[in-house]
């Protein structure tokens, strides 16, 4: 190659032309979310940004290709707990799902043309909210088929009388027909209930106030008798410090679930006598922490072996547990992703939700081997994109380990900075960016994110951080953040930025942290209790965590009482941790963007912190979008978003980004 080839591919770190647009993010982009079968059939949901962050149902009839399910102005999408989940289950054709507009239910039969209300519509708009549904079948409980599922109600009756949201499960005819009966009643909070396939009992998990789900949740087994209503109600399981996950009726009748008992989530069974019986120990994660409803980590196969979820160093695989052997880890299956999820099982193999370094999260059907724990055959069952460019452009994730305070170890993914046509001065290194993922009881997808390679194809290090307080390294690992969130997380993002440059892998002049929610907060808490970063981004994060505290859904409502302290009670910790109380030490330029219809952390909290930037006179973007609530899901905002970030970080960075990109609103550059 000539000289001057070499001094048209050398551009500066950030400026790197790349063909992976904020365009291109969201273009033809479907983010997968649930996947079942319906006999031969193949249901998944995924979100659509070009549809407004739409979530459409998709239907596979073998040897046809995908179809649409729901008509237009139908959005399969709950707000139990706000984050939904579970929002449809499908039965022999008939679908069942919460529609987000009235959040009523709906049937769709085969041969209906347009979905049915099955469920009153509520005093005040989306007043009854449902998830995680289940339908018996007939003669069960009596003529005709049932639904099960949790109810949020949100009546004025229901906040008079409790003060807040009232969660429950409840039963009512398939046909719409007949009224709601309340099953469930009592608990702060209700998941995942599951009737035995005779109808004769029902298992559901639950937990109340101060506890999350993975704090502590019971497994609750009881009765059903006819009307339906229960009778025996009693806990199996959980409790304590105990977090229990995903219950399920086993093929033989037992009743199966995840627990974290021994420290990390694995496989248990309630055998004979009600004697409780560890299956496939290891010192990995089978389960996760119930943001959304109907997560499902593992399933029964068809020849009696049972298909899990193993999460181990950052990284998701595939295993196969022989209750033969109990006492045997999952054997691993090697499939060439390293995040998967949703599993549900089909003639012969398993369905998932997966992806890879070089491989979007997308719907898939693995064919096992009828023994051993290999892969026979992997099928893509949504078409990959056709990005116009290849493999080559993508960055994979190395999992890493670094020192933090206190003598801890931490964790990340580190991607490079990757573009086969662009490479940059001698002598120079890349500006990093921090990520933080949100929470914070979370962690990092390890996966192709176009989002992700945005930044390394232009020349960006990102190292994804999986700070003390996250999930997938043991419940241990996970407790870090009781009372320390706005310290732990604070302290082990910087030291991954302090490690990084240290090793001389990334300009230590030039690191960057940026957020969503949770992760917005620690970006703000970084920027002012830490002299590491020299510029940041908010997404939707929290400037005062006492605001939080006092103004927020009924889910996170006294989550704060195990990450700061009850309130208020510790009213001064909260206040010494809100990055909007100390703004006098804030000297780095900030980017932030914020939905106006969040109810989880709401616009106040993104003005306030915007208000003390212009006081200060410091460089800052602000961004806030119409009708989005928490996390962008329209295609126009995303772009919007993303792309203003990057001309931000080049006025702070002193580089000129290849992309045309509009100023956004702001002050100081």
């Amino acid at each position: 190659m000539s000289a001057d080839m070499n001094t048209e591919r050398t551009r500066t770190y950030g400026s790197w032309p790349s063909p992976i647009t904020a365009e291109r993010l969201v273009e033809g982009a479907a983010s997968p979310g649930e996947i079942r079968a319906d006999g031969d059939d193949v249901w998944w949901s995924e979100g659509r940004p070009s549809e407004g962050g739409r979530i459409q149902l998709v239907r596979l009839v073998p040897g046809a290709e995908p179809t649409d399910v729901l008509p237009d102005g139908f959005s399969a999408r709950t707000r139990v707990h706000e984050y939904g989940g579970a929002a449809w289950t499908v039965r022999e054709g008939v679908l069942v799902f919460a529609n987000w507009t009235d959040q009523r239910l709906y049937r769709l039969a085969p041969g209906d043309a347009a979905p049915v209300p099955i469920t009153a519509e509520p005093e005040v708009d989306a007043g009854l909210r449902y998830a995680d549904f289940a339908i018996v079948a007939a003669g069960a409980w009596g003529p005709g088929e049932w639904i099960v599922a949790v109810r949020e109600s949100h009546e004025p009756a229901a906040i008079k009388a409790h003060g807040e949201a009232v969660n429950e499960i409840v039963a009512l005819p398939l046909d719409g027909l007949g009224g709601e009966r309340v099953l469930v009643t009592g608990p702060d909070f209700v998941s995942s209930p599951r009737p035995a396939a005779d109808g004769s009992a029902l298992a559901w998990t639950q937990w109340s106030h101060p506890d999350m789900p993975w704090d502590a949740a019971e497994l609750v087994v009881a009765a059903i008798e006819a009307g339906p209503r229960l009778s025996g109600a009693q806990a199996v399981a959980g409790g304590g410090r105990e977090s229990v996950v995903q219950p399920e009726w086993g093929p033989d009748g037992a009743l199966w679930f995840g627990s974290d008992r021994t420290g990390w989530w694995n496989l248990y069974r309630v055998g004979a006598g009600g004697q409780v019986e560890s299956v496939a120990p290891i010192e990995a994660e089978i389960g996760g922490p119930q943001w959304v409803f109907g997560e499902r980590f593992y399933t029964f196969l068809d020849d009696g072996r049972i298909a899990c979820t193993v999460n181990a160093g950052g990284f998701v695989h595939l295993g196969i547990v022989d209750p033969i052997r109990p006492e045997e880890p999952p054997a691993r299956v090697e499939t060439g992703l390293t995040w998967l999820s949703e599993l549900d099982a089909v003639p012969g193999g398993v369905l998932l939700i997966g992806g890879g370094p070089d491989d979007e999260d997308a719907p898939r059907r693995v064919r096992l081997a009828p023994s051993g724990a290999t892969a026979l055959q992997i099928e893509r069952l949504r078409p990959a994109r056709d990005f116009g460019f290849g493999a080559e452009w993508f960055s994979a994730p190395e999992a890493i380990e670094f020192p933090s305070a206190a003598g801890r170890t931490a964790h990340a993914l580190l991607y490079l900075p990757k573009n086969p046509d662009a490479t940059a001065p001698e002598g120079t290194l890349p500006p990093l960016i921090v990520s933080i993922h949100g929470g914070p009881t979370a962690q990092t997808r390890a996966m192709l994110s176009l989002r992700t390679q945005y930044w390394t194809s232009r020349g960006f290090a990102v190292a994804d951080v999986n700070y003390g307080g996250s999930t997938g390294y043991g419940r241990e690992y996970r407790n870090l953040l009781y009372d320390s969130w706005g310290i732990v997380d604070v302290e082990d993002c910087t030291a991954v930025a302090r490690h990084l440059a240290d090793t001389g892998v990334v300009d230590g002049a030039k690191l960057a942290i940026r957020g969503g929610s949770a992760g917005g907060y620690t970006t703000l808490a970084a920027l002012v209790f830490k002299d590491v970063f020299t510029a940041g981004a908010s997404h939707f994060g929290v400037a005062d965590i006492t605001a939080l505290a006092l103004d927020t859904h009924k889910f996170e409502s006294r989550y704060m009482d195990r990450l700061v302290g009850p309130y208020p009670e510790a009213e001064a910790v909260y206040r010494a941790r809100s990055p909007i109380h100390h703004t006098a030490t804030l000297d780095s330029p900030l980017a932030v963007f914020q939905g106006l219809d969040d109810a989880v952390v709401p616009p106040a909290q993104a003005e306030m912190i915007v208000a003390a930037l212009k006081e200060k006179q410091l460089p800052y973007v602000y961004l806030a979008f119409e009708g989005e609530q928490h996390g962008f899901r329209k295609a126009e905002n995303i772009i919007r978003a993303l792309e203003a970030e990057l001309w931000f970080y080049g006025k702070v960075f002193g580089f000129d980004p290849a992309d045309a990109i509009e100023a956004p609103p702001g002050g100081g550059f």
